[in-house]
């Protein structure tokens, strides 16, 4: 009973960590191809003519280059979001990090060209901001925001074309390295909750309270440092890990006597939370190469915002 207590703690915990950090800032949508339009703004016809284009840039000189729109990114500026999706597709090729992401934040009026590490000697801050200024924005303003993403696209390519990079791999497969495994540590994920609860529960059976969670803390970001290379990362959710696991018991308890006192008062509403800045509706449509993924490039902040 007190294994099956210990588990149902760990998972309530862990759903309350993932809860306030899904309605801190805006959800990442999946990476679903090189072109995602979570506005509908974009006609079938349209998705298709950019991702072929896309498509062929990436066989003929293997850079990846995206497009993603979204009806906002508040709370946070277009700089912090952008940046966050750079990191978590990954657009590009691993270690040579020829990558570009182009956000536009519809219903801000806002876009950032965002720019991997290995094309900042070409498709550097002042290019990316005349690109934005002289070729999308103009056609923004006019309304015309498929010929806008078409001709900016077309002048980030055409600097990429001019920068010498390595050929692309034949038959590369992207994505198919240890980053893919970035999805399995999400907070959201049914199977890394349970695989966290069994351990921690385990652990703590055997080595008790505080030695245990340390241990389960200590296998999750080992495995997290093996899979993903990141010695930051690693550390950062073996310690989360480590004081849920730890906190379980004090955490049920207290979400078990809420539970009484709102019981007590009338027991819950029937309405439903709807959610903050949670995630987006899944009325978006993106482009159809479905196989399409990031290929683990590296993004430090280059680029440019405009707005229009």
């Amino acid at each position: 009973m007190s294994a099956i207590r210990a588990a149902k703690a760990i998972f309530l915990a862990l759903l309350l960590c993932w809860a306030s950090l899904a309605l801190a800032d805006v959800a990442v949508p999946p990476l679903t191809g090189r072109v995602v339009d979570l506005t509908g703004t974009l006609s079938s016809g349209d998705i298709g003519a950019l991702t072929q284009t896309l498509k062929d840039l990436e066989t003929r000189k293997g850079s990846q280059v995206a497009v993603l729109i979204v009806p906002t990114t508040q709370p946070e500026s277009i700089e912090q979001y952008s940046i966050r999706v750079a990191e978590a597709w990954k657009i590009g090729r691993r270690k040579i990090d020829d990558g570009a992401l182009l956000v536009i934040a519809k219903n801000d009026h806002k876009l950032r060209i965002e720019v991997g590490y290995g094309l900042e000697g070409s498709l550097t801050d002042v290019t990316s901001r005349r690109i934005i200024d002289e070729v999308i924005t103009p056609k923004f303003r006019a309304g015309d925001f498929a010929g806008g993403i078409s001709d900016g696209v077309a002048r980030i390519i055409a600097v990429i074309d001019g920068e010498p990079l390595p050929a692309p791999a034949p038959e590369a497969s992207h994505g198919q390295d240890f980053y893919d495994w970035i999805g399995f540590f999400n907070p959201i994920n049914p199977f890394f909750i349970i695989g966290v609860g069994v351990v921690g529960t385990i652990l703590r059976k055997v080595f008790g309270r505080l030695i245990g969670s340390a241990a389960t803390g200590g296998v999750i970001g080992a495995l997290a440092w093996y899979l993903l290379g990141s010695i930051a990362i690693a550390g950062i959710l073996g310690t989360l890990i480590s004081v849920i696991i730890f906190f379980g018991d004090s955490i049920l308890a207290a979400s078990q006597n809420a539970a009484r006192q709102s019981g007590r008062r009338g027991g819950w509403s029937g309405g439903s939370y709807s959610g903050g800045g949670g995630g987006w509706s899944s009325g978006g449509s993106g482009s159809s190469d479905s196989g399409f993924s990031g290929g683990g490039g590296s993004f430090g902040g280059g680029g440019a915002s405009g707005s229009w």
